[in-house]
């Protein structure tokens, strides 16, 4: 991915992507400070070794939106971050519908960008998720992959390929952004009901070609708007369907995938969590084959009843250090949330916690 400026297109044209839909591209002049390498990513053409964390709510403003959790101040949040942290979030379409008309309202996820690029920091947007969380918690399954996220409406009577260019225009200027998430956890599986309970699941033989074709497909749908930012793969890592064993190497090849992920949880203090197929070390020896760069994008443990935060915060340490002399390129918390519940136990993270300084102490430059 270049760092340089480019002008896309010289005039208003309507292009056929490879799925046959059409899009409206208009003259825009895209540049990316964020690029993903062989070597690692970089921020203004420097080595960049990104933490932050996962604040998917960021775009929660009841008064606007039907919200994804709670009503969030992005000024806050990003105005308590350490330096060019790095927050993923969910930029998802019903969260761009007015919770009183029904009709287009882009404020509460404009305001994130908007905060983000005064406090100089950067952000991931995540277009969709896989398990429909906040989007009327319907799955995506196999067919959504195969056909569905482009011809299938949904939020704002858009399907997911007419999100993608929605989205991708209208925020592909804004400095902040380090890239884009198309989908979040994806598995191409067959369902025999809405939510694809763990009983209710079975993996085709043929989801890695699947998610493959959506990768490669959607992917140059949004390529074609901006070729600068990174693509981030969304992957879990530890062995889901379409992308267990070898299968990750076949995504993960793609040509419009620029960076990958791994998911992180249930090792508490352990660097390299899972097996020789399916664990971090076999993902970070994948990225290497393939030469992109890898972020253990979400690392979750359990605070609050059930142990300190500082106890947390010493096991996630151990974790990111060891992580990274192993060969990631990053590392993103889950998840910062405006009203974390000390009297539970859960992946909560709010201001002050000693989290911060983890990803203050760990982040490069």
């Amino acid at each position: 991915m270049s760092a340089l400026t480019v002008t896309v297109v010289t005039l208003t044209f309507t292009q056929c992507t490879r799925s046959g839909h059409h899009t409206t591209v208009t003259p825009q002049s895209i540049s990316s400070r964020v690029a993903a390498t062989p070597a690692g990513l970089t921020l203004d053409g420097h080595p960049w070794w990104p933490t932050g964390f996962n604040a998917y709510q960021l775009a929660s403003n009841h008064a606007l939106n039907p919200g994804c959790g709670a009503t969030n101040d992005p000024e806050a949040y990003f105005a308590s971050l350490p330096p060019h942290s790095l927050t993923r979030f969910n930029a998802f379409a019903a969260l761009a519908v007015n919770v009183d008309t029904g009709r287009a309202d882009f404020r509460a996820i404009d305001d994130v960008f908007a905060a983000a690029k005064r406090h100089d920091q950067f952000v991931v947007p995540v277009l969709a998720a896989g398990d429909g969380a906040c989007e009327g918690d319907h799955f995506k399954d196999r067919d959504w992959f195969a056909s569905g996220w482009h011809s299938t409406p949904a939020s704002l009577h858009q399907t997911f390929s007419q999100w993608v260019a929605t989205a991708v225009t209208r925020w592909r200027n804004e400095p902040t952004l380090a890239g884009w998430t198309l989908v979040g956890e994806p598995e191409p599986l067959i369902c025999t009901s809405f939510d694809c309970g763990e009983s209710a699941r079975r993996c085709p033989d043929d989801a890695t070609a699947v998610l493959r074709r959506f990768v490669d497909t959607a992917g140059d749908e949004l390529r074609r708007l901006d070729s600068q930012h990174p693509i981030w793969g969304g992957q879990t890592g530890g062995g889901q369907c379409g992308t267990a064993g070898d299968e990750y190497t076949t995504i993960a090849a793609s040509p419009d995938m620029d960076v990958l992920e791994y998911h992180d949880y249930g090792a508490d203090g352990v660097p390299l969590p899972g097996d020789r197929y399916n664990g971090l070390a076999r993902r970070i020896q994948q990225a290497k084959e393939v030469a992109k760069p890898l972020v253990v994008a979400e690392i979750g443990e359990n605070a609050g009843s059930c142990r300190s935060l500082q106890t947390r915060a010493d096991n996630v340490r151990t974790k990111i250090i060891g992580q990274r002399q192993a060969g990631t390129d990053g590392a993103l918390l889950w998840a910062w949330v405006p009203d974390p519940r000390p009297q539970d136990c859960t992946f909560d993270i709010g201001l002050g916690d000693p989290l911060y300084s983890v990803v203050a102490d760990l982040a490069e430059p």
